[in-house]
């Protein structure tokens, strides 16, 4: 239940609310609904208050900013959805993906000179006291090494870590409550969301992690022509200090930029599209946050644009059955093949087994038909995944925590791809992508890249085999074998011992059956002795009687 901090954090969020003048979402809850009139009669809305003058949506971003990290991430995620948000609280959400207010650059140097122990100048040979960038979890400073290396130096903000414990324990709370008094709660699970988003965020606070998240993805996407991942500096990287190449190029966001340098925004957001789709389901490992403020574009070839990402603190995974299911699923989906998808989340565990396929099948139609041949500016992709969402709750669906990293960052693409190219077809783009994936995962190919996975394993072994097969022969000379050998066959010998009781068993009892029929049979000395006219009652008894001799019969098993 609440404690005295969990509670000061409501009453100070509360307290920010009233601040920027959106005292009005309090007095809109549930409960304080009936006593809303109440706002009219406080002090501070008797006078002009400082914020008044300003729009709603830099009051909302400012209340964010002042709430803490996880308000800001979720202001961040929204500011995507334009089809979600009026144009003016949109545009002031998307200065949260980098322009959250700084901490001075004097207290990130400090950081910086402990976190290695000597001063700055015996690393770099500059070092920009003016942060490049200020996010909710960390700021970026530009640096030279000793080398000439232009480079940017991460620091986390000081104090983060002691934030986001409190505001994460106040969501356990919250989602605790859910979990027992709302009847969604069980199926939402909100308890398993929240860990999963502890795990996420506390990683996200270590750099080391995010530095090597960082190599993985430079490592995939190696010479590709479609993502470049800049280059860690291991050496000067620390938990709370990382050090990366500096990278230049265009924000994704910023569209008036990108048409003027001529960029082809067509194939600019497909190749948004098979990035994703890459990530996900060629390597399992896909960046999570993939807002505009962490993307980036190479535009020296505007007619071959190449995508830049940045901040790798939040990297999503599945395992090889989630991600097999969900391929399945994307696939079954773009061929209209509903039954398949129904199947898949019955078979996957994501639905109940006794769920009724055709009416699950029916209600999956019934959303999805409406958005398919229609361009992403026609369609709200986040729209459908609520109406689906509603629909799979007639069902019980069970919102599965692995997979919410991955619909958020299905939600950050499609706000990008609306923004790039309005006109995309974003089941057309990933469609040929997912084929090929699949035939490579099920054809022969697949089968010989799995042999030659194992092959170093089993040449590996190999040199074992004599040392195996010499222990397995000293133990049957030594009496060890013969031993378990012997339990083997005493359970054997238990369990054929119990077979032959129940034969035994049902022999007797089929036997004494056909008799007492044919005893039946025999009183009735009025008709001929023939079971074509015998009673209905000598009829039963010798079909079970026969049966059970039947059942009885000894077989090789």
């Amino acid at each position: 239940m609440f404690g005295p901090a969990q509670l000061l954090r409501l009453l100070h969020i509360n307290r920010v609310l009233v601040r920027h003048g959106l005292d009005e979402i309090v007095f809109a809850t549930h409960l304080f609904r009936p006593v809303a009139f109440l706002r009219h009669l406080l002090p501070w809305n008797w006078v002009p208050r400082q914020q008044q003058h300003l729009s709603p949506g830099a009051r909302i971003r400012l209340t964010l900013e002042d709430l803490g990290p996880i308000f800001v991430k979720f202001g961040q995620m929204l500011s995507t959805r334009r089809d979600l948000l009026p144009d003016d609280i949109a545009l002031e959400l998307a200065k949260l993906q980098d322009q959250v207010p700084p901490f001075p650059g004097e207290q990130a140097r400090a950081i910086v000179e402990k976190a290695y122990g000597q001063p700055v100048e015996n690393l770099f040979t500059e070092f920009s006291p003016e942060p490049l960038a200020s996010a909710s979890v960390a700021q970026v400073h530009t640096a030279r090494l000793l080398n000439g290396r232009e480079v940017v130096v991460k620091v986390l903000r000081p104090g983060i870590d002691k934030v986001i414990r409190r505001d994460v324990q106040l969501l356990y709370i919250i989602a605790s409550l859910a979990q027992r008094y709302w009847k969604e709660g069980r199926r939402l699970r909100p308890l398993e969301v929240v860990a999963e988003y502890e795990k996420t965020i506390f990683d996200e606070l270590d750099l080391i992690r995010e530095a090597a998240n960082a190599s993985q993805l430079r490592h995939n996407f190696k010479d590709s022509p479609i993502l470049y991942v800049p280059e860690v500096f291991w050496p000067e990287t620390r938990r709370n200090v990382l050090v990366m190449e500096r990278i230049r190029g265009i924000p994704v966001g910023d569209i008036a930029e990108l048409r003027r340098r001529g960029v082809d925004m067509k194939k600019l957001s497909e190749r948004g599209v098979e990035v994703f789709f890459t990530q996900v389901f060629r390597d399992s490992f896909f960046h999570a946050d993939m807002h505009p403020g962490n993307i980036f574009v190479n535009a020296d070839d505007p007619a071959d644009p190449r995508y830049i990402a940045v901040d790798f603190g939040i990297i999503g995974t599945l395992n090889p059955t989630d991600q097999h299911y969900l391929a399945e699923n994307f696939l079954a989906f773009f061929h209209r093949d509903y039954r398949r998808v129904a199947e898949l989340h019955i078979e996957s565990g994501w639905v109940p087994a006794e769920t009724r396929v055709d009416e699950f099948e029916s209600a999956i139609r019934t959303v999805s038909e409406p958005i398919f041949d229609r361009p992403l500016k026609d369609i709200s992709f986040g729209g459908f995944l609520l109406t689906l969402f509603q629909t799979a709750r007639r069902f019980n669906m069970e919102v599965q925590p692995q997979l919410v990293l991955l619909q958020k960052t299905l939600l950050n693409i499609e706000g990008l791809g609306r923004q790039l190219d309005p006109e995309l077809d974003l089941w057309k783009t990933a469609k040929p992508f997912l084929e090929s994936w699949m035939r490579a995962r099920v054809g022969p190919r697949s089968v010989f890249n799995r042999i030659k996975y194992y092959i170093p394993r089993w040449a590996d072994q190999t040199p074992d085999l004599p040392n195996l097969i010499y222990g397995l022969l000293r133990k049957a000379n030594g009496g060890e074998l013969t031993v378990q050998l012997q339990k083997q066959e005493m359970a054997q010998l238990r369990q054929e011992m119990r077979r032959a009781n129940r034969r035994n068993f049902h022999s007797g009892v089929g036997a004494a059956l056909m008799i007492s029929a044919a005893v039946l049979l025999g009183f009735d000395a009025q008709q001929p002795v023939s079971f074509l006219n015998a009673p209905l009652l000598t009829w039963l008894l010798g079909g079970i009687g026969v049966g059970l001799l039947i059942s009885a019969w000894p077989t090789d098993g």
